[in-house]
């Protein structure tokens, strides 16, 4: 019997370049990143801890904040820890499976992150204009309904991205200039031609997301119509002080989203740096300052925060 020699193919893999034209700051620079990281990881785990230890707390409102905190958690951490073995031991390859797998969980992540916006937009609603009916309107198990149907959009809009990637051609050069595998930044790697995968993502990240913007401001149109009708300005002052919070994880959540989408397809004149540091924000900053935002402007929590804390 003839022997032989039979060598198993390379595996498909793709590179992670970290932030083009800056590699030889990459240790500099993850000293922030890792911080910002820390810093949002550790406010979203005592968020998690004192919400889940007072009974005060169990509220929807509460509730969302978990489910808020949960989905920052997964989608920094889907990304964060590969991005610093780049930094730091200079490993930049990346398989396959795993590239289009940190790829599905980050845009589900963030997707699911919009439909809890929405969902505390429409909380700021009935507890604003129809307060004596809350707890009827929206109990925690209509809180969990909500965020399981936000779940499973997120899921089937994303799900299609992986399958869009996986039918094109690749180039030999499997080269990705950022520091973790996003649609656009995967696709714009293949020698094919990839105008239905720019359509859909640029439908996702304009329909869906703009259907969310959407109800929000419905949601702050019916708020703010409301709290000219009442005459107190104690009221005023109550109602506006109670939107705050969720006015500025809004503002901190969207503005990067779209500046890092639209820099991705309109990229003439932008160096390629500045590309990877929006996309770092935008996945790094919500989850470091939405805990301090809702730990300042809510009275209720701040002081459970504290009481844990000096009990600890």
């Amino acid at each position: 019997m003839a022997a032989f020699n039979i060598t198993p193919p390379e595996p498909f893999t793709f590179i992670l370049m970290g932030i083009p034209g800056l590699e030889s700051a990459h240790i500099w620079i993850s000293i922030p990143l890792f911080m910002v990281y820390m810093i949002g990881l550790l406010g979203n785990i005592t968020l998690l801890c004192v919400i889940g230890n007072e009974q005060t707390l169990n509220k929807p409102m509460y509730f969302l904040l978990c489910m808020l905190g949960l989905t920052e958690i997964g989608t920094s951490t889907c990304v964060v820890p590969k991005a610093m073995w780049i930094f730091w031991f200079n490993v930049k390859e990346i398989t396959m499976s795993g590239c289009l797998t940190q790829m599905f969980f980050f845009h589900t992540g963030a997707m699911m992150h919009s439909a809890i916006l929405v969902t505390m937009a429409f909380d700021r609603y009935i507890a604003i204009c129809n307060p004596l009916r809350y707890t009827t309107i929206l109990s925690n198990a209509r809180t969990a309904k909500l965020g399981l149907v936000g779940l499973i959009r997120a899921i089937l809009c994303i799900l299609p991205m992986p399958f869009l990637l996986s039918r094109l051609p690749f180039c030999s050069r499997r080269i990705i200039p950022n520091t973790y595998c996003d649609h656009m930044s995967v696709a714009k790697t293949s020698c094919g031609d990839i105008t239905v995968n720019s359509m859909y993502g640029l439908m996702i990240a304009f329909v869906v997301s703009g259907f969310d913007l959407m109800l929000i401001a419905l949601s702050y149109s019916l708020i703010i119509r409301a709290v000219f009708i009442i005459s107190s300005s104690k009221a005023h002052h109550k109602a506006f002080n109670t939107c705050t919070a969720h006015i500025s994880v809004m503002l901190m959540s969207y503005s990067p989203f779209f500046i890092s989408s639209m820099t991705y397809r309109f990229s003439q004149g932008i160096a390629p740096h500045i590309h990877i540091i929006l996309a770092n924000l935008y996945f790094l900053t919500p989850p470091m300052l939405n805990p301090i935002v809702y730990g300042i402007k809510n009275k209720e929590l701040r002081d459970k925060i504290g009481k844990y804390l000096c009990g600890r």
